[in-house]
C-alpha cells in the first residue's frame, strides 16, 4: 500500500507485525487478504548464507529476511515473487544466492540507501504493505549460554548446544527507524511472532527505543507462539516460557492476547521432528493466564514437507480480534 493509498484507507485498522523467518512470511500471506493496513519491522541480525556474504562483503544490513517478507506481501505476478525467491545453485560466486538478496543489494547501491531501496522494490512488486529494518544497520547478535559461552553470530547460536541465558545485540545503541517507532505509536494491534523467539524476535526487541513503543502503545498486543520448540533455542521450552524470555530480556510488554496451536500433529510426524530434538510447544494456561494473557487456541496447522502455520485461519483469528477491538472503540 503506498503512502496515498495510505491516506486514502486511514480507516483500516493499522497491524504491526514483529519478527523475520519464514514463520512471519507464512502469517503475512494470510493477513495482506484481510482489509488491514500492515507495516512488517523485519530483523536485521542475520549473518549466515548469501545474507552474511553480501552483509559482508558490501558493508549492508542483512537481506535475506526482508526479502522473504516482501515476497509474502506482494502482490505483483506470482513468477516475480518465485524470482525473488530463487536460489542459484552453481556459478563461481553466484551459488548460494538468492536472487531477492542480489536485487535489494543492487537497490541499495542505487539509491545510496537499504530503506530507500526497500520502499522502490516494494513500489515495483506492488507490496500490500509496508516492509522496514529493525535498524538502517547491520546487527550482530550474540548469546550468553547457561554454561558461561558466549557465541557470537545468529547463524551460529542455535549451533552452540545448550542452553542459552540471555542473547545482546552489537552496537548495543544501533537507532531504529523513526518509520518503525511511528508505526508502532499509531497501531491498533502489534503482533510479535511467529518467529525463532531468540534469533529473529529478540534482536528486534532489543533494538533500544522499540520495546518501549511497544509498552507505550495504546494497541492490542498479541504473541504468535511457535508450533514446535527449536533445537538450540526453545528446547523444552512451553508458551509460559516463551513469555518469561521475552520479558527477562526486555521487562513486561502487557500482552493481551497468545495465539497457540491446539490442533492435533500425527504421530509420524511428531516422531519426524523428535528425530532432531523438536516437540510441540505445551500450553502450561494456567501460568499464561497468570501472566495476564488471554488464550486463543485453534487447529492452526497444515503439513506439507514441514509444520507450518495455517495463514487463513492464523489471520482470521488475528482479524476477528482487531476487528472486534475497532468495533468496540466506535
Amino acid at each position: 500500500m503506498s503512502e496515498v493509498d495510505r491516506e486514502l484507507n486511514s480507516e483500516l485498522p493499522r497491524i504491526v507485525v514483529i519478527g523475520g523467518g519464514t514463520g512471519l512470511s507464512v502469517m503475512l500471506r494470510g493477513l495482506k487478504e484481510k482489509p488491514i493496513d500492515i507495516t512488517a519491522i523485519v530483523t536485521v541480525a542475520d549473518d549466515g548464507g548469501s545474507s552474511g556474504i553480501l552483509r559482508s562483503e558490501l558493508q549492508m544490513p542483512p537481506p535475506g529476511d526482508i526479502r522473504n517478507v516482501i515476497s509474502a506481501l506482494a502482490e505483483a505476478e506470482p513468477m516475480l515473487s518465485r524470482m525473488l525467491q530463487h536460489r542459484f545453485s552453481t556459478g563461481a560466486g553466484l551459488a548460494g544466492h538468492s536472487l531477492g538478496n542480489l536485487i535489494l543489494a543492487a537497490m541499495k547501491e542505487i539509491t545510496g540507501d537499504f530503506v530507500t531501496g526497500i520502499k522502490q522494490l516494494s513500489r515495483v512488486l506492488a507490496v500490500r504493505g509496508r516492509v522496514l529494518p529493525a535498524a538502517n544497520q547491520s546487527i550482530v547478535l550474540k548469546a550468553c549460554m547457561k554454561d558461561g559461552r558466549l557465541i557470537e553470530g545468529e547463524s551460529q547460536i542455535p549451533k552452540a548446544g545448550g542452553a542459552i541465558h540471555r542473547v545482546f545485540i552489537e552496537p548495543s545503541d544501533v537507532s531504529p527507524l523513526d518509520e518503525a517507532l511511528d508505526a508502532l505509536r499509531e497501531a491498533d494491534a502489534i503482533l510479535i511472532g511467529p518467529g525463532s523467539l531468540y534469533t529473529s524476535i529478540m534482536p528486534n526487541l532489543l533494538v533500544p527505543g522499540l520495546s518501549e513503543m511497544i509498552e507505550k502503545s495504546q494497541a492490542v498486543k498479541i504473541f504468535v507462539c511457535n508450533v514446535m520448540t527449536q533445537p538450540g533455542e526453545t528446547d523444552g521450552f512451553t508458551v509460559s516460557d516463551h513469555l518469561q524470555a521475552i520479558e527477562d530480556h526486555v521487562g513486561c510488554l502487557h500482552l493481551d492476547y497468545v495465539i497457540v496451536n491446539d490442533g492435533p500433529i500425527p504421530p509420524e510426524v511428531e516422531n519426524k521432528y523428535a528425530e532432531k530434538g523438536a516437540k510441540a510447544v505445551k500450553l502450561d494456561l494456567e501460568r499464561v493466564l497468570e501472566k495476564g494473557c488471554a488464550v486463543i487456541a485453534d487447529k492452526l496447522v497444515l503439513h506439507r514437507t514441514y509444520l507450518r502455520h495455517d495463514a487463513n485461519r492464523l489471520s482470521e483469528q488475528i482479524y476477528k480480534l482487531v476487528a472486534g477491538r475497532e468495533e468496540e472503540k466506535r
